[in-house]
């Protein structure tokens, strides 16, 4: 699923290091990470920048143009109050609520719809969430 094992590795040291916050975006992002490796055909790559942000990034293997069909990013520019920036290729989901924010050229140079979680809000993530699937069956067409 990971496309190397130094990559998991890397995630794991963050979770393991990532003390809960209030906003509960570790546990948002556990609930995305656990939703993406639940998905069959895909692979997943994660980047850490630490006091920039940690990228968990999947892409189908019927993907042949682009890199992925997901980036959920965690914002670490505060490490005691992370957030995630969701973010995808804007032809790739339906956000019919308009809750995600229109990126121009935001993603690997192509408009991008990004979603913010910043606080503990079961409706955003469950959104994000509907998002991520809708993501993941543009991918695999």
């Amino acid at each position: 699923m990971f496309i190397d094992t130094s990559h998991r590795e890397e995630l794991d040291a963050l979770l393991e290091s990532w003390t809960e916050s209030e906003a509960k975006t570790k546990s948002a992002f556990v609930d995305y990470k656990n939703l993406l490796l639940s998905f069959e055909g895909l692979s997943l790559s994660f980047k850490g920048r630490p006091g920039v942000s940690f990228s968990l990034r999947a892409k189908h293997e019927k993907q042949t143009e682009r890199e992925l069909f997901v980036l959920v990013d965690v914002v670490d520019d505060d490490p005691d109050d992370r957030w995630l920036s969701v973010c995808f290729y804007a032809d790739m989901i339906n956000d019919a609520d308009e809750l995600g924010d229109w990126v121009p050229g935001g993603l690997m140079g192509e408009d991008a719809c990004c979603f913010n979680l910043d606080e503990d809000d079961a409706t955003m993530r469950a959104y994000i969430k509907d998002r991520i699937t809708d993501a993941y069956n543009s991918a695999k067409k």
